[in-house]
């Protein structure tokens, strides 16, 4: 999966054009993979032009989006949820639309006026609890450094990153991006 950040506050940013250029060029090499747009508080009907525009395969709600617009929207998206304990997760989680396919959600840790993109580590205690029962995408405060402690402890079923590959905020650094590959499937590899 690789991810494009429609969140116009955030240093990750991406415009419409160049997402579409992006996407274009990848799936003419790697037509496998999967193109998920980073939504915050956009109406179902942005999402799906934009989805339509730029080529996207999966939305990700990082907002305040209802569980009405999750069912809009359908197989072609998943919400982010930053719990603070199970109970609260629970609740989230019995809210929304059953998802068919992984991931069920995206998990990221809680920064209280965030959406995300913090650097912030999560709870990996609480993350292991529910990716127990749900295929989930980790986040929050992930790294090269700590992706195999983190892989290890919560045994996700995927994982995702962004500040924590930085070279400097909103502008990724190459062999970060490289070395936390190669640490995640090794991680991955042994717990399977």
């Amino acid at each position: 999966m690789l991810g494009f950040n429609f969140y116009k506050p955030s240093p990750r940013t991406i415009g419409i054009d160049a997402c579409r250029e992006i996407i274009e060029e990848i799936k003419s090499i790697y037509p496998e993979i999967i193109c998920v747009g980073v939504f915050v508080n956009h109406t179902v009907g942005q999402i799906k032009a934009i989805m339509a525009e730029t080529g996207l395969d999966l939305a990700q709600l990082s907002g305040n989006e209802s569980t009405a617009d999750l069912e809009h929207l359908g197989i072609s998206a998943f919400k982010t949820l930053h719990p603070v304990t199970w109970e609260e997760a629970r609740t989230a989680i019995e809210a929304l639309p059953t998802r068919a396919l992984p991931p069920a959600f995206l998990l990221d840790s809680y920064q209280k006026g965030a959406y995300g993109g913090s650097g912030a580590t999560g709870d990996w205690k609480l993350a292991a609890e529910i990716a127990g029962e749900y295929p989930i995408l980790l986040a929050g405060g992930l790294n090269p450094e700590n992706i195999t402690a983190a892989i290890n402890a919560v045994q996700p079923w995927g994982v995702d990153v962004a500040s924590g590959v930085e070279i400097e905020r909103g502008k990724k650094d190459p062999e970060r991006i490289k070395e936390f590959i190669e640490n995640a499937r090794a991680a991955s590899q042994k717990i399977r």
